[in-house]
Protein backbone atom coordinates (compact mmCIF):
# COMPACT_ATOMS: atom_id res chain seq x y z
CA UNK A 1 0.00 0.00 0.00
CA UNK A 2 1.35 3.46 -0.89
CA UNK A 3 1.53 6.27 1.62
CA UNK A 4 -1.17 8.94 1.36
CA UNK A 5 0.16 12.17 -0.08
CA UNK A 6 -1.64 14.57 2.25
CA UNK A 7 -0.97 15.98 4.73
CA UNK A 8 2.65 14.85 4.86
CA UNK A 9 6.12 16.31 5.36
CA UNK A 10 7.97 16.44 2.05
CA UNK A 11 11.56 17.28 1.14
CA UNK A 12 12.36 18.07 -2.50
CA UNK A 13 15.96 18.49 -3.63
CA UNK A 14 16.54 20.58 -6.71
CA UNK A 15 13.33 22.25 -5.62
CA UNK A 16 14.10 25.78 -6.76
CA UNK A 17 13.23 25.13 -10.41
CA UNK A 18 12.12 22.62 -13.02
CA UNK A 19 10.55 19.28 -12.14
CA UNK A 20 11.43 19.66 -8.47
CA UNK A 21 9.64 22.97 -8.06
CA UNK A 22 6.57 21.76 -9.95
CA UNK A 23 6.34 18.63 -7.79
CA UNK A 24 6.62 20.85 -4.72
CA UNK A 25 3.87 23.16 -6.01
CA UNK A 26 1.47 20.31 -6.62
CA UNK A 27 2.20 18.82 -3.22
CA UNK A 28 1.57 22.16 -1.51
CA UNK A 29 -1.73 22.42 -3.39
CA UNK A 30 -2.65 19.05 -1.87
CA UNK A 31 -2.08 20.43 1.62
CA UNK A 32 1.36 19.00 2.42
CA UNK A 33 4.22 20.59 4.36
CA UNK A 34 7.00 21.07 1.81
CA UNK A 35 10.68 21.90 2.16
CA UNK A 36 12.88 22.89 -0.77
CA UNK A 37 16.59 22.11 -0.94
CA UNK A 38 18.94 23.62 -3.53
CA UNK A 39 22.25 25.47 -3.70
CA UNK A 40 21.27 29.03 -4.63
CA UNK A 41 19.53 30.95 -1.79
CA UNK A 42 18.15 33.62 -4.15
CA UNK A 43 16.32 31.14 -6.36
CA UNK A 44 15.21 29.17 -3.32
CA UNK A 45 13.68 32.30 -1.80
CA UNK A 46 11.70 32.99 -4.99
CA UNK A 47 10.51 29.38 -5.14
CA UNK A 48 9.50 29.45 -1.48
CA UNK A 49 7.37 32.55 -2.08
CA UNK A 50 5.58 30.64 -4.83
CA UNK A 51 4.84 27.75 -2.49
CA UNK A 52 3.65 29.94 0.35
CA UNK A 53 1.22 31.71 -1.97
CA UNK A 54 -0.35 28.38 -2.91
CA UNK A 55 -0.93 26.96 0.57
CA UNK A 56 -4.46 25.68 1.10
CA UNK A 57 -4.38 25.48 4.91
CA UNK A 58 -3.27 28.10 7.43
CA UNK A 59 -1.18 25.56 9.35
CA UNK A 60 0.83 24.44 6.31
CA UNK A 61 4.57 24.81 6.77
CA UNK A 62 6.89 25.51 3.86
CA UNK A 63 10.61 26.04 4.21
CA UNK A 64 13.92 26.12 2.41
CA UNK A 65 17.48 25.10 3.07
CA UNK A 66 20.50 25.95 0.94
CA UNK A 67 23.02 23.13 0.56
CA UNK A 68 25.14 21.24 -1.94
CA UNK A 69 23.71 17.72 -2.03
CA UNK A 70 27.01 16.46 -3.43
CA UNK A 71 28.68 17.27 -0.12
CA UNK A 72 27.84 14.61 2.51
CA UNK A 73 28.24 17.02 5.42
CA UNK A 74 25.94 19.63 3.88
CA UNK A 75 23.41 16.98 2.84
CA UNK A 76 23.20 15.59 6.36
CA UNK A 77 23.00 19.06 7.91
CA UNK A 78 20.16 20.01 5.54
CA UNK A 79 18.13 16.93 6.44
CA UNK A 80 18.83 17.50 10.14
CA UNK A 81 17.49 21.05 9.83
CA UNK A 82 14.25 19.89 8.21
CA UNK A 83 13.77 17.22 10.88
CA UNK A 84 14.50 19.70 13.64
CA UNK A 85 12.12 22.37 12.37
CA UNK A 86 9.28 20.31 10.88
CA UNK A 87 9.84 16.60 11.47
CA UNK A 88 11.11 13.55 9.64
CA UNK A 89 9.96 13.65 6.01
CA UNK A 90 7.36 11.17 4.84
CA UNK A 91 8.28 11.73 1.21
CA UNK A 92 11.68 12.67 -0.23
CA UNK A 93 12.09 13.57 -3.89
CA UNK A 94 15.69 13.52 -5.12
CA UNK A 95 15.33 15.86 -8.08
CA UNK A 96 18.64 17.74 -7.99
CA UNK A 97 20.41 17.15 -11.29
CA UNK A 98 22.88 18.63 -13.73
CA UNK A 99 23.70 17.88 -17.38
CA UNK A 100 26.44 19.29 -19.60
CA UNK A 101 26.59 17.34 -22.87
CA UNK A 102 29.46 17.26 -25.33
CA UNK A 103 31.99 14.90 -26.86
CA UNK A 104 33.75 12.93 -24.14
CA UNK A 105 37.29 13.82 -25.21
CA UNK A 106 36.41 17.52 -25.37
CA UNK A 107 34.84 17.75 -21.91
CA UNK A 108 36.72 18.93 -18.87
CA UNK A 109 36.97 16.27 -16.16
CA UNK A 110 35.51 18.79 -13.70
CA UNK A 111 32.17 18.74 -15.53
CA UNK A 112 32.10 14.94 -15.49
CA UNK A 113 32.91 14.97 -11.78
CA UNK A 114 30.22 17.54 -11.00
CA UNK A 115 27.54 15.50 -12.75
CA UNK A 116 28.45 12.41 -10.74
CA UNK A 117 28.61 14.42 -7.51
CA UNK A 118 25.19 16.03 -7.92
CA UNK A 119 23.26 13.36 -9.78
CA UNK A 120 24.51 10.20 -8.09
CA UNK A 121 26.25 11.11 -4.84
CA UNK A 122 23.65 13.79 -4.09
CA UNK A 123 20.89 11.20 -4.40
CA UNK A 124 22.83 8.75 -2.24
CA UNK A 125 23.74 11.27 0.48
CA UNK A 126 20.20 12.60 0.93
CA UNK A 127 18.78 9.08 0.92
CA UNK A 128 21.36 7.98 3.48
CA UNK A 129 20.47 10.94 5.69
CA UNK A 130 16.72 10.30 5.80
CA UNK A 131 16.63 6.51 5.64
CA UNK A 132 17.58 5.55 9.23
CA UNK A 133 14.64 7.53 10.61
CA UNK A 134 12.25 6.15 8.01
CA UNK A 135 13.31 2.57 8.67
CA UNK A 136 13.00 3.07 12.44
CA UNK A 137 9.52 4.53 11.94
CA UNK A 138 8.56 1.82 9.46
CA UNK A 139 7.24 4.19 6.79
CA UNK A 140 8.30 6.66 4.14
CA UNK A 141 8.75 7.01 0.40
CA UNK A 142 11.87 8.02 -1.52
CA UNK A 143 11.63 9.09 -5.17
CA UNK A 144 14.81 9.18 -7.26
CA UNK A 145 14.60 11.19 -10.47
CA UNK A 146 16.83 9.47 -13.00
CA UNK A 147 16.43 10.02 -16.75
CA UNK A 148 15.90 8.19 -19.99
CA UNK A 149 19.71 8.25 -19.94
CA UNK A 150 19.47 5.99 -16.90
CA UNK A 151 18.59 3.00 -19.08
CA UNK A 152 19.81 4.04 -22.54
CA UNK A 153 23.19 5.54 -23.44
CA UNK A 154 22.95 8.59 -25.73
CA UNK A 155 25.88 9.92 -27.73
CA UNK A 156 27.21 13.17 -26.31
CA UNK A 157 25.96 12.44 -22.79
CA UNK A 158 28.71 10.20 -21.45
CA UNK A 159 29.08 11.85 -18.03
CA UNK A 160 25.37 12.37 -17.53
CA UNK A 161 24.53 8.83 -18.65
CA UNK A 162 27.09 7.36 -16.26
CA UNK A 163 25.61 9.31 -13.34
CA UNK A 164 22.02 8.33 -14.14
CA UNK A 165 22.90 4.66 -14.71
CA UNK A 166 24.45 4.87 -11.24
CA UNK A 167 21.19 6.25 -9.82
CA UNK A 168 19.28 3.43 -11.49
CA UNK A 169 21.61 0.73 -10.14
CA UNK A 170 21.57 2.27 -6.68
CA UNK A 171 17.77 2.36 -6.70
CA UNK A 172 17.39 -1.21 -7.98
CA UNK A 173 19.61 -2.62 -5.25
CA UNK A 174 18.19 -0.42 -2.48
CA UNK A 175 14.62 -1.35 -3.43
CA UNK A 176 15.36 -4.96 -2.55
CA UNK A 177 16.91 -3.98 0.80
CA UNK A 178 13.88 -1.91 1.76
CA UNK A 179 11.29 -4.51 0.80
CA UNK A 180 10.41 -5.50 4.37
CA UNK A 181 11.16 -2.14 6.02
CA UNK A 182 7.89 -0.34 5.28
CA UNK A 183 9.79 2.27 3.24
CA UNK A 184 8.85 2.58 -0.43
CA UNK A 185 11.17 3.54 -3.28
CA UNK A 186 10.40 4.81 -6.77
CA UNK A 187 12.65 5.66 -9.70
CA UNK A 188 11.55 8.06 -12.43
CA UNK A 189 12.80 7.99 -16.02
CA UNK A 190 11.74 11.26 -17.68
CA UNK A 191 12.63 12.22 -21.24
CA UNK A 192 13.13 15.86 -22.23
CA UNK A 193 11.23 18.28 -20.01
CA UNK A 194 10.75 22.00 -20.68
CA UNK A 195 12.97 23.40 -17.93
CA UNK A 196 15.84 25.86 -17.55
CA UNK A 197 18.19 22.88 -17.37
CA UNK A 198 17.05 21.67 -20.81
CA UNK A 199 17.52 25.17 -22.23
CA UNK A 200 21.04 25.22 -20.78
CA UNK A 201 22.11 21.78 -21.98
CA UNK A 202 20.67 22.27 -25.48
CA UNK A 203 23.40 24.84 -26.13
CA UNK A 204 26.05 22.14 -25.70
CA UNK A 205 24.42 19.25 -27.55
CA UNK A 206 26.46 17.65 -30.30
CA UNK A 207 25.20 17.96 -33.90
CA UNK A 208 24.33 14.26 -33.90
CA UNK A 209 22.00 14.74 -30.94
CA UNK A 210 20.48 17.83 -32.54
CA UNK A 211 19.75 15.72 -35.61
CA UNK A 212 17.55 13.46 -33.46
CA UNK A 213 15.23 16.35 -32.58
CA UNK A 214 12.45 15.24 -35.00
CA UNK A 215 12.09 12.01 -32.99
CA UNK A 216 11.77 13.68 -29.61
CA UNK A 217 9.06 15.68 -27.89
CA UNK A 218 9.38 17.97 -24.89
CA UNK A 219 7.00 17.45 -21.96
CA UNK A 220 5.85 20.21 -19.63
CA UNK A 221 6.97 20.14 -15.97
CA UNK A 222 3.30 20.20 -14.93
CA UNK A 223 2.44 17.04 -16.83
CA UNK A 224 5.60 15.24 -15.69
CA UNK A 225 5.11 16.19 -12.03
CA UNK A 226 1.49 15.07 -12.11
CA UNK A 227 2.48 11.70 -13.59
CA UNK A 228 5.21 11.26 -10.97
CA UNK A 229 2.87 11.97 -8.06
CA UNK A 230 0.26 9.67 -9.55
CA UNK A 231 2.87 6.90 -9.67
CA UNK A 232 3.91 7.61 -6.08
CA UNK A 233 0.29 7.43 -4.92
CA UNK A 234 -0.02 4.04 -6.62
CA UNK A 235 3.21 2.79 -5.05
CA UNK A 236 4.89 2.21 -8.43
CA UNK A 237 8.59 1.45 -8.45
CA UNK A 238 9.31 2.44 -12.07
CA UNK A 239 7.58 5.66 -13.14
CA UNK A 240 7.63 6.64 -16.83
CA UNK A 241 6.02 10.09 -16.97
CA UNK A 242 5.77 10.65 -20.73
CA UNK A 243 5.04 8.73 -23.91
CA UNK A 244 8.66 9.10 -25.06
CA UNK A 245 10.04 7.53 -21.90
CA UNK A 246 7.42 4.77 -21.95
CA UNK A 247 8.17 3.92 -25.58
CA UNK A 248 11.96 3.90 -25.21
CA UNK A 249 11.80 1.91 -21.97
CA UNK A 250 9.60 -0.68 -23.67
CA UNK A 251 11.85 -0.78 -26.74
CA UNK A 252 15.01 -1.36 -24.71
CA UNK A 253 13.31 -4.20 -22.85
CA UNK A 254 12.20 -5.83 -26.11
CA UNK A 255 15.38 -5.34 -28.13
CA UNK A 256 17.99 -5.43 -25.38
CA UNK A 257 21.42 -4.46 -26.73
CA UNK A 258 20.09 -4.86 -30.25
CA UNK A 259 18.63 -1.38 -29.81
CA UNK A 260 22.06 0.19 -30.37
CA UNK A 261 22.47 -0.86 -34.05
CA UNK A 262 18.93 0.40 -34.61
CA UNK A 263 19.70 3.76 -32.97
CA UNK A 264 23.00 4.01 -34.84
CA UNK A 265 21.19 3.50 -38.15
CA UNK A 266 18.49 6.05 -37.34
CA UNK A 267 21.07 8.55 -36.07
CA UNK A 268 23.14 8.10 -39.22
CA UNK A 269 20.19 8.76 -41.51
CA UNK A 270 19.03 11.81 -39.55
CA UNK A 271 22.62 13.05 -39.34
CA UNK A 272 22.97 13.00 -43.12
CA UNK A 273 19.67 14.88 -43.44
CA UNK A 274 20.79 17.40 -40.83
CA UNK A 275 24.09 17.98 -42.64
CA UNK A 276 22.26 18.55 -45.93
CA UNK A 277 19.97 21.16 -44.37
CA UNK A 278 22.67 22.89 -42.33
CA UNK A 279 25.72 22.67 -44.62
CA UNK A 280 25.83 26.43 -45.03
CA UNK A 281 25.93 26.94 -41.25
CA UNK A 282 28.87 24.59 -40.67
Amino acid sequence: MSIPLSPKIVLVTGGSSGIGLEIARQLVQQGNHVWLLARRPDRLAEALETLQAERVRPDQRCGMVSADVGDPVQAQAAVDQVIRETGLPDLVVNSAGFARPGYFLEQEPDFLHTMMDVNYWGTLYITRAVLPGMVARGSGHIVNIASESGFLGLMGYVGYTASKFAVAGFSDALRAELKRSGVRLSIVYPSDVDTAQLEYETKFRTPEVRALAPLRSVASPQVVAKAILKGVARGQYVILPSFDSQFMFFLTRVLGRAIYPVLDLITGLLWKNWLRKNKEKI
